[in-house]
C-alpha cells in the first residue's frame, strides 16, 4: 500500500512538472527530459517560469540566435517584451562564489583557493545581445532595454559591482521581486500591438537547427583561440 502511495505521489509530481514545462517547451523547443537533465537548460527553464508569472501584458522568447554585423551570431537565453520595454536575460546556473565588476572583461567563479574558473563578463555578454537585437529591429533608443544577469540560488555573489542603472545582477530567488519593482518604476513605452509585432519578428530567430548551433559553437571556439594566442604573444613580449 505504501509503495502504491509513493508511486501515485511521484506520478502526480511528474504530471505537474510536465504541465508547467509545456509553455517553455513550445517556446524553446527543448523536450522535457533534456530540460531536467541539462544544468544550463534547467536554469533557463526556472528563470522562464518566473518570468511567466510577471503581471501585465508580455511575450517571452528563449534561445534566440541573432545575426551580428560581422556575419556571426549571438545566442540569447531569454527576452521578455513588456509595455515597459525589453528585458534581456542572461541565465548563469552557476554555483560557488562569484566575483566581478561591470568593467572587468573576466569574472571569477571560486569553489576553493585551488579551484577557480574564469568566465566572460556576463554584463558585457548581455550588452552584445542587446546591440544585436537593436540592430535587427532598428531600435535606436537603448533605454527601452533592461539587462538582467540571473545567477543560480546555489551561488554566492561575493563581490559583484554594477555601475549602470539599467543593469541588474542577482540570484534567481530575487528575480520576481526585482522585475516587479522595475516594471512599477518604469514608464510605459510599448503598446500590445508593438509587443506582438516585435515578438513575431524575433520569433523567426528561435528554434535554431543543428547547423546554426554548430556554427555558433565554432565561432565561440575560434574567438577563444584568438584570445589565447593574443595572451601568449603578450606574455612572450614581457619575457
Amino acid at each position: 500500500m505504501a509503495g502504491l502511495l509513493i508511486c501515485f505521489v511521484l506520478l502526480a509530481a511528474f504530471l505537474v512538472q510536465l504541465k508547467k514545462h509545456k509553455s517553455y517547451s513550445q517556446e524553446s523547443g527543448n523536450p522535457f527530459l533534456r530540460t531536467f537533465l541539462d544544468k544550463g537548460i534547467y536554469g533557463e527553464y526556472k528563470t522562464y517560469s518566473i518570468l511567466e508569472k510577471v503581471p501585465g501584458y508580455k511575450r517571452i522568447l528563449t534561445n534566440l540566435y541573432i545575426p551580428k554585423k560581422d556575419g556571426t551570431m549571438t545566442e540569447i537565453d531569454l527576452v521578455m517584451i513588456t509595455e515597459k520595454g525589453f528585458y534581456v536575460v542572461e541565465s548563469k546556473n552557476f554555483g560557488g562564489w562569484i566575483f566581478g565588476d561591470e568593467k572587468q572583461k573576466q569574472w571569477t567563479q571560486v569553489f576553493s583557493p585551488r579551484n577557480k574558473n574564469r568566465f566572460y563578463n556576463p554584463i558585457m555578454q548581455n550588452a552584445g545581445h542587446i546591440r544585436a537585437i537593436r540592430q535587427l529591429l532598428g531600435i535606436e533608443n537603448n533605454h527601452l532595454f533592461k539587462s538582467f544577469i540571473v545567477f543560480s540560488e546555489r551561488c554566492t555573489l561575493k563581490k559583484v559591482t554594477v555601475h549602470t542603472k539599467d543593469i541588474t545582477v542577482l540570484k534567481r530567488n530575487r528575480l520576481a521581486l526585482k522585475i516587479k519593482e522595475n516594471l512599477l518604476a518604469s514608464p510605459a513605452c510599448l503598446v500590445p500591438e508593438e509587443i506582438d509585432g516585435f515578438y513575431t519578428l524575433l520569433n523567426c530567430y528561435t528554434h535554431a537547427d543543428h547547423t546554426i548551433k554548430e556554427k555558433h559553437i565554432h565561432n565561440i571556439n575560434e574567438n577563444k583561440l584568438r584570445g589565447n594566442n593574443v595572451v601568449t604573444m603578450i606574455q612572450r613580449r614581457k619575457r
